[in-house]
């Protein structure tokens, strides 16, 4: 028996999801928590609400931007919420976090965020955002039910930030990182990719930014998710490389709190005595990949479930919501996409292929 023969609609251009006849007719859980083959457990989704960007980050798109979705491929939101519904209520997702491309251009986002918090269980509820906008935005997000927010920042120098997304929004992006903590969308957390070239110097500047104001900084290897494929490896900066760097500016201890399934290894960082405190993370998708423990489903703009975000393969839930399938059916979709999540993302394995899709079509 084939997806297909599931109920679940061919995407035209792409695979659908890899689930093996056998898993498919007989293995895939019918109830219970939303599983893999491999035992992991996926509670947190990731729900991208476009794929537009305001800005143009060198290491995810060209400087001409993309072809964006048409607008009628896009989920609108009573589609998002019916999704959401279903992933709460009958797979145990207990965090939903909003994303893009650049959610702040969604106009519908604090109507989609109001839609998660009138879920229950209530999920936790955040958004990763470039910033910019979100001074405007932030309590209105927060009066609707957002949590927290992680902003990208990936440079506190005015000419480097601009540098790296092409655009002269710093100044923007600051305020919007002030009025998220001013509105209670704590802990506030700044995600940063850095620069090969500069990144050296700009974490140091930025873990003292972040210290200073009470945010979380997050450092994120690059990823090979750049539209232009011109990720290399030789060039990006690892884990180790940030920590390096770090070293001789703070004082660093491992977080012993228990990390789990999150994605960051977290340190407790100062630099001595009576100086502001905090906690700084390293996602190493990379260098130190932790499939193992990943707990994410993933959720396009134009509603394909993604078990990965390298996957190759989508699984199409728009079609299926377009054609009136009732909550069963698409359940039953869903569990089958993350039942065949593959063991990790092969970036390491010789035979890696990078996804066709970039980031900003995915969702982060």
């Amino acid at each position: 028996m084939t997806l297909t023969a599931l109920g679940v609609p061919t995407v035209p251009g792409r695979t659908q999801s890899r689930v093996n006849d056998h898993a498919a007719a007989r293995d895939v859980p019918t109830d219970g928590p939303l599983v893999d083959t491999f035992g992991r457990v996926a509670t947190d989704l990731r729900v991208s609400l476009t794929d537009r960007c305001n800005l143009r980050c060198s290491y995810c798109m060209p400087a001409a931007g993309l072809d964006w979705l048409p607008a009628q491929q896009l989920l609108r939101p009573d589609e998002l919420a019916r999704l959401m519904r279903i992933a709460v209520t009958r797979l145990g997702v207990t965090s939903v976090r909003f994303t893009g491309g650049e959610p702040l251009l969604a106009r519908h986002l604090e109507e989609v965020v109001a839609a998660a918090a009138s879920l229950r269980p209530r999920p936790e509820i955040s958004l990763t955002t470039n910033g910019v906008g979100l001074a405007r935005r932030a309590f209105a997000l927060a009066d609707a039910g957002l949590d927290r927010v992680n902003v990208s920042m990936d440079s506190v120098d005015q000419a480097r930030f601009a540098a790296i997304t092409r655009r002269d929004r710093l100044a923007d992006v600051v305020a919007g990182l002030a009025a998220a903590k001013e509105a209670g969308l704590a802990p506030v957390k700044v995600n940063a990719v850095l620069d090969p070239t500069s990144g050296r110097d700009d974490v140091v500047e930025l873990l003292r930014f972040c210290l200073d104001h009470s945010y979380q900084l997050r450092v994120i290897e690059q990823m090979p998710l750049d539209a232009g494929h011109q990720w290399r490896r030789e060039t990006a900066l690892s884990a180790d490389d940030v920590l390096a760097a770090l070293r001789p500016h703070f004082r660093l201890r491992p977080d012993p709190a228990p990390r789990g399934s999150a994605p960051a290894e977290l340190w407790l960082v100062d630099t001595g005595p009576g100086t502001p405190t905090g906690k700084f993370g390293v996602i190493a998708s990379v260098s130190h990949a932790f499939c193992a423990s990943c707990d994410r489903t993933r959720l396009t703009a134009d509603g394909q479930i993604r078990s990965c975000l390298f996957s190759s393969e989508e699984t199409d839930l728009r079609g299926l919501l377009r054609s009136n399938a009732d909550d069963e059916t698409i359940e039953t979709a869903w569990r089958a996409a993350m039942w065949g999540k593959p063991a990790g993302h092969g970036i390491n394995e010789p035979n890696f292929v990078q996804p066709d899709r970039p980031m900003s079509a995915i969702g982060g």
